[in-house]
């Protein structure tokens, strides 16, 4: 029995010739195209005080009436998807200026390389090679994908070319089915789990039968941490020959440049890929303990105060918008309900007496009144549990907190993560320990007069004198 459709996104590198790599990037282009003259069009109507073309239909009369051709190979599917892009964003922004937000700016900035979408009927897939649709009178553009898709070629919804660091992918989007369970071995919606996502461990899980989960996320601070030391490094090596505001780089410059923003994408996969790692290990933790209802703490309620500079550049890497968006696809994918919470107040309360906590050093938890200790996160994944909607009334002394934990990390393809993998970015051993080089052992303590027991040094031949003890390096 069908219970539901979910949207499942895949992103899938292509091998391209040289010609079709370019034919690829024209596309790209003529999109900003279009994007530019949206821009230039609605620039020209408020300097002459006119009405701004912001509807769907209307930009589509304005494109209907400019003829083809007019942005080279790009066909008229492929412009309606940028119409539909800036309609939405103008709408969007809109919105949430009538709602109090003045920060939030209307579309109004240029953009070079931006993603093309082909919708369902347009395009064809067959095995790994992808037909994408073109302009009239040229020639179709066929590309090999790197891998095959994991989604039946039917459930396919969407095909979306863009570029990522220099090097060109496809997403494509698919209607996946929800799984479905036989009867009594499912999800059971009254089994609730709490979770609260933070920066050190991603997700950390307080379920029923007083059983939690704590993903570790070290491993991705430590990249967050190795790049950031390692852009700081090349910034101050090439800042000697950048150029000056307003002159043109030379071509080792922009050599220079392309590999920098070629290492920023690879740093951002990492990443995105970690945090996908993190949120199945919770959703299969989850399926494997029968839990039908989680309950998300929001902190973004709580994050809008400035904390300083450092802490806010933690807050930035935590993408925890992004964290919340993947777990919750996966749960649903998954027949998991996913509800939202505030969070605020989770990891300073006390779950036993319900008194305010001060702030602990650590990530172990201790009240002062009633000597009641646990984990701080799992303290606050079992306070936001606690407080799912329509659950029951949770009084003082009634929160259950996690006695069997189950330990795992998240980015174990991180350079580095592995005992056996070393992380290239960092400095060797003989680099670290500086001009000294290896340290050598110290010698046992030898008595006067007797011949010392340290072993010789590797290739001396000379015996030790009699009655002097031999020194060894230390």
């Amino acid at each position: 029995m069908l219970v539901g459709w979910c949207t499942g996104i895949a992103r899938v590198g292509l091998r391209v010739t040289r010609g079709r790599r370019w034919r690829c990037f024209g596309l790209l282009r003529s999109v900003g195209c279009v994007w530019a003259c949206l821009l230039e069009i609605n620039r020209w109507r408020r300097h002459r005080q006119g009405s701004l073309l912001v509807g769907y239909q209307e930009l589509c009369r304005e494109l209907s009436g400019a003829g083809p051709g007019t942005f080279g190979e790009l066909d008229s599917v492929a412009a309606r998807s940028v119409l539909r892009r800036y309609s939405d964003a103008w709408f969007a922004a809109a919105k949430r200026r009538n709602g109090g937000d003045q920060n939030t700016r209307y579309p109004r900035r240029r953009r070079g390389l931006m993603p093309v979408r082909w919708y369902h009927g347009t395009f064809t897939l067959a095995g790994r090679r992808l037909r994408l649709p073109t302009g009239a009178g040229c020639w179709p553009l066929w590309v090999r994908l790197d891998r095959a898709i994991s989604y039946p070629v039917e459930q396919v919804r969407s095909v979306t070319l863009l570029s990522v660091g220099g090097r060109l992918a496809v997403e494509v989007t698919a209607e996946v089915p929800v799984v479905t369970y036989p009867a009594g071995l499912g999800p059971q919606a009254c089994r609730v789990a709490g979770v609260d996502p933070g920066i050190i461990d991603p997700y950390a899980v307080a379920g029923p039968d007083r059983r939690g989960l704590l993903v570790s996320g070290r491993a991705i601070r430590a990249e967050h941490y190795q790049h950031l030391r390692e852009t700081r490094y090349r910034n101050r090596a090439v800042a000697a020959r950048a150029p000056k505001p307003g002159q043109r780089g030379s071509r080792r410059w922009k050599q220079y440049r392309r590999r920098r923003h070629q290492v920023e994408h690879r740093h951002r996969r990492r990443v995105r890929q970690a945090q996908h790692e993190a949120a199945r290990t919770v959703v299969d933790w989850a399926v494997a303990h029968w839990v039908g209802t989680l309950t998300i703490g929001d902190p973004r309620t709580v994050l809008e105060k400035p904390a300083g500079r450092r802490h806010n550049l933690r807050l930035r890497q935590w993408q925890i918008g992004r964290a919340i968006n993947v777990l919750r696809d996966k749960a649903e994918l998954a027949g998991i309900t996913v509800h939202l919470v505030g969070e605020r107040g989770t990891s300073s309360t006390c779950p036993t007496c319900a008194q305010r906590i001060p702030k602990p050093r650590g990530r172990a938890l201790s009240c002062p009144r009633c000597q009641s200790t646990g984990h701080r996160d799992l303290v606050a994944a079992a306070i936001i549990g606690a407080r799912t909607p329509g659950g029951a009334i949770i009084t003082s002394g009634s929160v259950p907190l996690p006695e069997v934990i189950t330990h795992r990390r998240a980015g174990r393809h991180l350079p580095g993560a592995g005992q056996s993998r070393r992380d290239p970015r960092r400095r060797p051993l003989a680099a670290a320990l500086g001009p000294v080089g290896q340290p050598w052992p110290a010698p046992p303590p030898t008595v006067l007069g007797s011949r010392s027991t340290a072993t010789k040094r590797r290739g001396s031949t000379t015996p030790t004198p009699e009655g002097k003890g031999q020194w060894t390096r230390h």
